[in-house]
């Protein structure tokens, strides 16, 4: 936002006032997501088309994507820590976050590392997604929504920490701050300087990032990547289990700091019992151990169910319920989806020892 119009030295007083009103509206948009409990699900099915492609880490393990509609219409608006999900050409469906400019109507980019071991998601992106290439978005919808200092967030500052890819949702956050003059500080870590992506984009930022990584200074602890943050801090990260919960301890030492994350990655099955589950289109049974998702075993049995986010806030894996008691711990079915009998198999459980579900 320039100071004046007419570029005199003096701020503009029309300019200071419309630098409120856009700073209010985001504030209050992003308060309105927050307390949204469900999480604003958009299941809009939208046909986009690739229109550039790149590389964005030396080592070229991760690339974006910068997609438009194919009719040329303007996209719907999204706030930072939204993410689409993307129906690939196989049929999979996958989540990646949006990591390019809100203020862009007319465009959204997604980042996405290449996993060779993983679900095969991002190699399907790697590999078959070029410029030209069409497909289909749901969303956007934000399960990761950036709440500002002063308005609907008690603290005073904010703190960033991202992991390698994790970098995705936390990017269009630090660009808000930043623009806005917020207090903040960020963390930025990774295995070296070659493999963590938008590293020159982070570091134009200057002293507020510390980038950090495992070659050159060890594996972070939780206090590493909190240095400098005290009472009155929202902390916003996203990265690997394992350093997302380091920083969940850190904070849990620290008074007055808010935390807020997004993993990349399946939760761990929290005071779980073991069940059987019971494929009703097959016959076949599946033994769900107590530490396992029903997701995780039927994926065994059956490698074409269709998953996603495995964090229980998407509905990729939305199944119904034939016979037995559900513990739903998903984020986003309504009272009427679990009464008739709906369960999202990566993150709910069994209340008894058998399920039988419509697969």
């Amino acid at each position: 936002m320039p100071g004046d119009l007419y570029g005199r030295p003096r701020p503009d007083r029309g300019i200071r006032v419309l630098d409120s009103i856009v700073e209010t509206r985001l504030r209050w948009t992003t308060l309105v997501n927050r307390r949204d409990p469900q999480m604003r699900v958009d299941d809009r099915r939208l046909p986009l088309v690739v229109v550039e492609r790149r590389v964005e880490a030396h080592d070229t393990d991760v690339i974006s994507l910068l997609m438009c509609a194919q009719d040329g219409r303007a996209l719907p608006p999204w706030r930072p820590g939204a993410h689409l999900d993307l129906e690939l050409p196989s049929g999979r469906v996958r989540q990646y976050s949006l990591c390019g400019d809100p203020a862009d109507t007319h465009a959204y980019r997604v980042a996405v590392r290449r996993i060779p071991n993983g679900g095969g998601g991002s190699l399907e992106v790697h590999d078959e997604l070029k410029v030209g290439s069409k497909l289909t978005v749901r969303g956007p919808r934000n399960a990761f929504p950036f709440v500002l200092p002063g308005f609907g967030s008690s603290a005073a500052r904010v703190h960033f920490v991202a992991g390698g890819i994790g970098i995705t949702p936390i990017l269009p956050m630090v660009r808000m701050a930043h623009r806005l003059g917020v207090d903040w500080t960020m963390v930025y870590a990774g295995r070296s300087r070659e493999t963590i992506p938008f590293l020159e984009e982070i570091e134009s930022f200057g002293k507020r990032v510390t980038v950090r990584t495992d070659d050159e200074h060890g594996l972070p602890t939780g206090a590493d990547l909190l240095a400098g943050v005290g009472p009155d801090t929202s902390v916003y990260c996203c990265g690997p289990v394992v350093m997302t919960q380091a920083i969940a301890d850190a904070v849990h030492e620290l008074p007055g700091v808010e935390m807020y994350s997004e993993r990349f990655s399946a939760p761990p099955v929290v005071n779980g019992t073991p069940f059987r589950v019971e494929l009703a289109r097959s016959g076949a049974t599946v033994d769900i151990p107590a530490d396992k998702s029903v997701l995780e075993e039927v994926l065994k049995t059956r490698p074409e169910t269709a998953y996603s986010c495995r964090q229980g806030f998407c509905r990729t894996c939305r199944v119904r319920v034939l016979d037995g008691d559900v513990e739903h711990r998903d984020t986003v079915l309504t009272a009427d989806e679990r009464a008739a009998g709906d369960m999202l198999i990566c993150v709910s459980r069994c209340t008894g020892d058998r399920l039988v579900l419509d697969l």
